[in-house]
């Protein structure tokens, strides 16, 4: 996006008329070129790391046994509407968020982040929605580095959710019904009367240590101007939106977010679905284990991989790579259903080509679905990249959070709803939800394409005189 001089002088001096021919920077807040990257402050951004990784760790811990659960609930008779009802539940996580995120950004810039970080991360599961440490870290991570050092600091950002992704599936599939799986110990207890509360008190105790560090160790990161200097001003959802990239990070955001979301409910479906209703019929355990390894992935790629490649090519190019992904995530996990039909290869003791083929298929899955995970570590990268005002930061990470919200309510209850809708009527032999995965990613990766182009605009600094 170009803008004349004209533009720019006027602009500049004139008020703070904001649209798309707005100059992308003022010279005197540009940041000087750094010939050596800034050494990174890494005791304070691994407390902004343990305080967002509590996000994935509350989001997955149910993943493993949410469909056993429904069934100890009674609340579906018939086992093809399991899904329904799963997806309803982890729809629920993101309600409260999407209700209060954006004005906890904007309260952000009037009493700074480290207050609403320390107050709202730990709350119980539909709660949790109305906390501040996703959106929070991102924007404390982005203020605490530099243009010289986010390469680095950002994957290690992004490593904090596949760590909660290891940690949430293990405790959620190790610790539920523990009566049932450790004997005499919980026999008798109020973990044998309610069989999944375990996992979930172990979950609130490690978030209740993540306000503890949040509250001692956090330092605040937003730097107030003097009263009699010049402010920079909030900028309003509407001018926000007026920024085609800004606009762009949004509706690639909700994209991203409702396939990645979507993958998450589908596949923990797919696996504890029986065999022969078009899923694998895993337990919770080897679900558990399975979503812990795919977490040890995710946190490889962003520890050894990303950080090599963000030095070599824009994050831009390596973010439209990475939604790349889930199509071809979405049109493989069918194979895994026809090959476990053929010899019910999920029963320990079987030796034989499909066996081995079908857990090959399933950790090229488990692999390619990781790679298209990347991209939530680069949308924080090119949203840091393009809005170099921490006003305009807070509420822009704000409004993108709400796109990724929204995406996180519709996913997980209208997928879930399609594969049961497929499996009760034999919709495309069952996998008319592949499909319906595959068109949804691929137009994710068409309305990403924008980013590439426009992600060497930077937001605009909105200032105004005191």
């Amino acid at each position: 996006m170009s803008v004349s001089s004209s533009e720019s002088s006027s602009n500049l001096s004139v008020s703070n008329a904001i649209n798309e021919t707005t100059p992308l920077l003022n010279p005197e807040d540009q940041e000087p070129l750094v010939k050596e990257a800034t050494p990174l402050p890494m005791a304070q951004l691994l407390v902004v790391c343990f305080s967002r990784m509590m996000d994935p760790i509350s989001f997955t811990q149910i993943f493993p046994y949410v469909n056993e659960f429904i069934m100890f609930l009674k609340l579906a008779d018939d086992p093809s509407q399991i899904g329904f009802y799963s997806g309803l539940v982890e729809s629920t996580f993101a309600v409260a968020q999407l209700l209060v995120i954006y004005q906890w950004s904007k309260l952000s810039n009037r009493i700074g982040r480290k207050p609403l970080v320390d107050r709202y991360v730990n709350c119980a599961r539909h709660h949790w929605g109305i906390r501040w440490n996703g959106v929070g870290g991102a924007v404390c991570s982005g203020e605490i580095t530099d243009a010289s050092n986010q390469a680095a600091a950002f994957p290690i950002y992004g490593l904090a959710w596949p760590i909660g992704g290891i940690l949430g599936p293990f405790i959620g599939g190790v610790l539920s019904n523990p009566a049932e799986k450790y004997g005499s110990f919980f026999q008798n207890t109020i973990f044998h009367r309610h069989p999944y509360f375990l996992p979930c008190l172990v979950a609130g105790s490690i978030a209740l240590t993540s306000v503890i560090f949040a509250y001692f160790f956090l330092e605040e990161t937003l730097q107030k101007k003097p009263k009699n200097g010049t402010e920079d001003r909030e900028p309003t959802i509407r001018e926000l939106l007026s920024i085609p990239v800004i606009r762009a990070l949004n509706i690639s955001a909700f994209a991203l977010h409702f396939n990645g979301t979507g993958f998450d409910a589908l596949f923990v479906l797919f696996c504890y679905t029986p065999i022969l209703n078009g899923g694998l019929g895993f337990p919770p355990s080897t679900i558990g284990f399975i979503l812990s390894s795919s977490g040890l992935v995710a946190a490889s790629l962003q520890v050894f991989v990303m950080p090599v490649i963000l030095k070599r090519t824009e994050a831009s190019k390596v973010y439209n790579i990475a939604i790349a992904a889930w199509p071809i995530v979405f049109a493989t996990l069918p194979i895994l259903n026809i090959i476990a039909r053929s010899e019910l290869v999920h029963e320990p003791g079987i030796a034989s080509t499909s066996n081995i083929m079908f857990w090959a298929v399933l950790m090229f899955v488990v692999a390619v679905s990781r790679i298209g995970g990347t991209a939530y570590s680069l949308g924080l990268i090119l949203m840091r990249t393009n809005t170099t005002n921490p006003a305009a930061l807070a509420v822009s990470n704000g409004l993108v959070s709400c796109a990724m919200t929204l995406a996180r309510i519709m996913s997980p209850a209208l997928v879930s709803s399609i594969f049961a809708l497929s499996q009760e009527y034999h919709l495309l032999e069952g996998y008319l939800w592949s499909l319906c995965m595959v068109c949804f990613s691929v137009a994710a990766m068409g309305l990403g394409r924008n980013i590439s182009r426009l992600s060497q605009s930077s937001l605009t600094h909105y200032t105004r005189k005191k």
